[in-house]
């Protein structure tokens, strides 16, 4: 883990976020005291819902599964 203090970061901020992407970390200093720590991005991971979570709020119409044979007709 590199530390460096706030006029490094903002001079090499790109040479630094090339050296996140690699998976390193940056602790940014203000007069040797961190105060914040550069690290890579990790996407949220999207939670997954259990199955009958939108119990209720679903509707399909009875003829939900009738023949799309007009619709074709429409597209042409």
């Amino acid at each position: 883990m590199e530390t460096v203090n706030i006029h490094q970061a903002k001079t090499q901020l790109s040479q630094l976020l090339h050296g996140v992407e690699q998976g390193e970390e940056v602790v940014i200093a203000r007069a040797g005291v961190p105060i914040a720590r550069l690290v890579g991005w990790k996407a949220p991971a999207q939670p997954v819902a259990e199955p009958g979570a939108m119990r209720g709020r679903i509707q399909l119409r009875d003829d939900f599964d009738a023949p799309l044979d007009d619709l074709f007709e429409a597209l042409r």
